[in-house]
């Protein structure tokens, strides 16, 4: 019999254990190891068995256990140290407070997912996990963040392998009420909603669930509410659930009804309502939308009212492939939005900040991602990698400049360290470094020894060992109830031999199954009689994806080989409880995407601050951090004929590190039994990538590049009235009309001798006909480097030229001209040998631009 409903039935705490409660009502117990051993006294047992989960434990665990604790006179001192010291971390000046300077006061960090503990599914994979990492780092720094998400009641959802190796989806429902959230509500007690004007008169409606992680709050938007229809109901049913429309309400829920819910939030707890908006990649991207039309009833127009909104918004796109960005028919999206939803946003307006007006766009969709950069004075990729290939991708939205101008910067994503380092590591650190800081931690230091590093390797090893045994009797037990577990079970994998991992998500560009290109040499490396590797996977394929579903059943069925099923294991079910043993339990990371298609890939970067050494194609961050001494890098064979061959040359690769360089190196032992240098790479890891792949680095860079630039250019947009925002609207909008007729005219140079030598000068004059604008409004400069064969240039650097003022002006302002065209000139210096070529190009030009390309407008020299 199943349930037609469920609900969860809290345990009454006693009085003198009530500090639990509010211990398990902030998810700061998610990273912090003190608290987390605090509830784990409790019951040990149950504690592992429901998932290290609080406010599970605190249902499930026997009342008798808790009148016991409540007499411990020593627990209760615990309980209540562990209690002050939450209240302290939440209050107390950090990094952020102690910023001189303005700053602002309020950021809203909006994204469809966030990976934050086990007990809280709202995730699907990296950019949710990499979503929970930004708001605890947020919190850890004081950054006066406020999350924005939607409440998934089935979460994305969970995994199962039937005999055969397919994967089976169901979807079990969340009970709110046993998770760490509460109902956002006013003074009176009503929980707050908020809605949204649908085609048909109909209304969509929603709660907001807040949930405290650490000192930031974040609120989840519900539709499963009575007030709904039972079809809007469904809106929130599950993460990336559903076809186009279905997906799209999801998306306005976020964008439009999240921004709405700040708001409400922001009143209530009587907090400034944020000056700086974070677009965590597009599906939260109609939040600048509600932005406009709430500017819009203030008395701005659309012009005026989206410079302001585009000052304070920052957006960061996480894909390489145009095929992962969401994408909706513009007759769609045009129907929604000829309603109420957002009064005074004109729908063509609307439309054409997702327009894919370029050679080789459609015109008949709705691009998020290119609204997210509409909206967006400041956007960036998530490595350098990315960055670079972020800016060729986006290219048509800048005509005519080069990929190295598109205004697309980079931060590399960061791992929140205390969350994913394994606790005895941490124990390590204290014990002899005196610090819980594994990220600013001495690992040089001779106070921690080899034997001390390979020791807690070990342990951490045994420790995912015996989790992953857990793991695959009891997926056993699925597909075979009330059998009894095989005895060959409680042998898959050795605590003693070089295990590999490979855990993510699985669209096909991850290439799961590369290392089953050729079987028997897999075969040959896991059964190896002097250098065994063991191999654990993990990762759940879209529930649409079939490729991908048929990748992992080739790995499963592999993996079923009575020969080999204790060396290599498929783990279902992959979440942050198991990744958390994994990460820290592997030796090795394997990833081996096609380049460059992997944007960031945040799971080696975890496995790492464990002390992990990467194997790794040169994609996403690896390009930035790999030296050489913390890992291997397998070779890309991107200039191979097709990509079967690519797989062939790559895989071959990927063999020969592992049995040539890898294993030896694992197995080269000292007369104690220590790798020695398989340990030195450890510690170099450790010292080296702890503090750059620290969350901490990731967030504090976005503060001083992009928050604080943010909020200082929407302030100074606002004030007086707006003043700025009107102007600069007025002042585009006739730069747009005249462009057309700006160009080029002529160029003129001289300086150089017959054969330029290094030193020579060369001394240019632009004629640039610049249609009635004033020579104030743009920039001219010459643009010049190493002239290629192509003509193209490389090495590019970049000098204004000066307008030349006719001194015969009555005012001085006027310039000479040649035909209606403005004299511009300057002088080059040529301080080094080789090719050389240069051109000239006009820009628009104002101080309330961020970058040169923003406008997309360009003229240059034919």
């Amino acid at each position: 019999m199943k349930a037609i409903r469920k609900f969860t039935v809290r345990t009454v705490v006693p009085e003198a254990l009530a500090a639990l409660d509010e211990l398990a009502g902030n998810l700061r117990w998610s990273w912090h190891e003190p608290t987390r051993q605090l509830f784990e006294h409790i019951s040990p047992e149950l504690w592992r068995e429901i998932g290290t989960d609080p406010v599970a434990l605190l249902g499930a665990v026997d009342p008798a256990r808790l009148v016991a604790l409540a007499a411990d006179h020593d627990y209760v001192s615990w309980v209540n140290s562990i209690r002050d010291g939450l209240r302290s971390y939440l209050q107390e000046p950090r990094w952020y407070q102690g910023l001189e300077g303005d700053k602002p006061e309020s950021i809203a960090y909006f994204s469809p997912e966030f990976g934050i503990a086990a007990a809280l599914p709202q995730y699907s994979g990296g950019l949710g996990i990499l979503a929970g990492d930004h708001l605890k780092s947020a919190s850890d720094l004081g950054v006066p963040l406020i999350g924005v998400g939607l409440f998934y009641r089935a979460g994305y959802f969970s995994q199962a392998i039937s005999p055969d190796g397919w994967q089976i989806e169901s979807y079990p429902l969340l009970d709110p009420d046993g998770l760490p959230l509460s109902v956002l509500r006013r003074a009176d007690g009503s929980a707050v909603q908020v809605s949204l004007a649908l085609p048909d008169n109909r209304t969509l409606h929603a709660r907001v669930w807040q949930a405290n992680v650490g000192r930031i709050r974040l609120l989840m938007l519900d539709t499963d509410i009575p007030e709904n229809t039972d079809d809007l109901r469904l809106v929130t049913d599950r993460l990336y659930g559903g076809g186009g429309e279905h997906r799209l309400l999801q998306e306005l829920l976020l964008g439009i009804g999240g921004a709405r819910a700040v708001k409400v939030w922001s009143a209530l707890n009587n907090r400034p309502e944020p000056e700086v908006f974070h677009t965590n990649e597009g599906h939260a991207g109609f939040l600048g939308l509600e932005r406009i039309s709430s500017l819009i009833g203030d008395g701005l127009s659309f012009a005026e009212a989206l410079q302001v909104a585009r000052a304070g918004t920052v957006f960061t796109t996480h894909t390489p492939v145009a095929a992962g960005i969401d994408r909706f028919e513009r007759s769609l999206v045009r129907r929604y939005f000829e309603t109420d939803l957002l009064p005074g946003v004109g729908v063509d307006e609307l439309l054409a900040l997702g327009a894919e007006n370029y050679p080789g766009g459609s015109p008949d969709v709705f691009n998020m991602a290119l609204m997210g950069l509409r909206l967006g004075q400041r956007a960036n990729g998530v490595s350098k990698l990315h960055g670079e290939v972020s800016r060729r991708m986006f290219k048509g939205l800048w005509p005519g400049f080069d990929a190295e101008d598109v205004p697309i910067d980079s931060i590399t994503n960061g791992v929140h360290a205390p969350t994913w380092t394994d606790p005895s590591l941490l124990h390590l650190a204290e014990d002899r470094l005196g610090t819980s800081d594994t990220s600013e931690a001495d690992w040089a230091s001779p106070a921690i020894t080899d034997d001390d590093l390979w020791s807690v390797r070990g342990t951490m090893r045994l420790q995912f060992v015996e989790d992953a045994r857990r793991r695959i009797a009891a997926a056993w037990l699925v597909q075979n109830p009330g059998g009894i577990v095989p005895g060959w079970i409680g042998q898959v994998f050795d605590p003693k031999v070089l295990t590999i991992g490979f855990a993510r998500r699985v669209p096909t560009y991850k290439r799961l199954t590369l290392m089953l290109h050729d079987p028997e040499r897999l075969r040959a490396l896991l059964l190896h009689p002097e250098h065994p590797i063991q191999i654990v996977i993990a990762g759940k394929s879209h529930p649409a994806d079939e490729e991908g579903k048929r990748l992992i059943q080739k790995v499963v069925q592999f993996a079923a080989d009575p020969e080999l099923r204790t060396r290599i294991a498929f783990l279902p079910d992959y979440n942050i409880g198991m990744a958390q043993l994994m990460y820290p339990g592997t030796d090795v990371w394997l990833n081996n995407p096609l380049r460059p298609l992997e944007a960031c890939g945040t799971s080696g970067m975890k496995a790492a601050l464990n002390g992990a050494l990467n194997l790794s194609i040169l994609d996403g961050w690896w390009p930035e951090y790999y030296d050489g001494k913390n890992g291997w890098a397998i070779p890309s064979a991107d200039a191979a004929g097709d990509s079967a061959e690519r797989d062939r040359i790559e895989a071959d690769a990927l063999y020969e590190l592992i049995e040539h360089h890898v294993a030896p190196r694992f197995y080269d032992r000292n007369a104690d039994g220590v790798p020695e240098r398989w340990v030195a790479s450890i510690r170099h890891t450790l010292a080296t990538l702890s503090p750059e792949l620290n969350a901490g680095r990731m967030v504090r860079q976005y503060v001083q590049k992009l928050y604080r630039p943010a909020g200082a250019a929407e302030a100074r947009l606002s004030a007086n009235n707006y003043r700025a925002a009107r102007e600069l609207a007025v002042w585009k909008g006739r730069i747009v009309a005249k462009w057309p007729g700006v160009s080029v005219a002529h160029v003129e140079s001289g300086g150089v001798a017959a054969v330029p030598k290094v030193g020579d000068e060369l001394h240019l004059r632009a004629h640039v006909q610049l249609n009635g604008l004033d020579p104030a409004d743009v920039t001219v400069e010459v643009v010049y480097g190493k002239s290629l064969a192509n003509d193209e240039l490389s090495g590019v650097h970049t000098l204004a030229l000066e307008a030349v003022v006719d001194p015969d002006a009555a005012d001085g302002s006027d310039t000479p001209e040649q035909g209606g065209a403005t004299l511009f000139t300057g002088t080059v210096a040529l301080d080094r040998g080789g090719a050389f070529g240069y051109t000239v190009r006009v820009v628009p030009k104002n101080d309330l631009l961020v970058s040169s390309a923003e406008m997309g407008l360009i003229a240059v020299a034919g």
